[in-house]
């Protein structure tokens, strides 16, 4: 379960990064959907720090 969830927060993050690539080509960096783009990857990236942090120190990664 953990390695799925893991996983899956690593793809929204490709997701996330392939339209905020598309999103900078599009508007040339001048909207603000660029900007929700690049917030919600951190917050993903946060996430899958935290989920490996957590499989490595309970033993669920190892």
């Amino acid at each position: 379960m953990l390695k799925f969830a893991i996983a899956l927060v690593f793809l929204l993050m490709l997701t996330s990064l392939a339209t905020g690539a598309g999103f900078l080509l599009r508007d040339g960096g001048a909207s603000r959907r660029l900007l929700v783009s690049l917030k919600l990857r951190v917050a993903c990236a946060l996430v899958l720090l935290a989920l490996l942090f957590y499989g490595f120190y309970y033993g669920g990664l190892s």
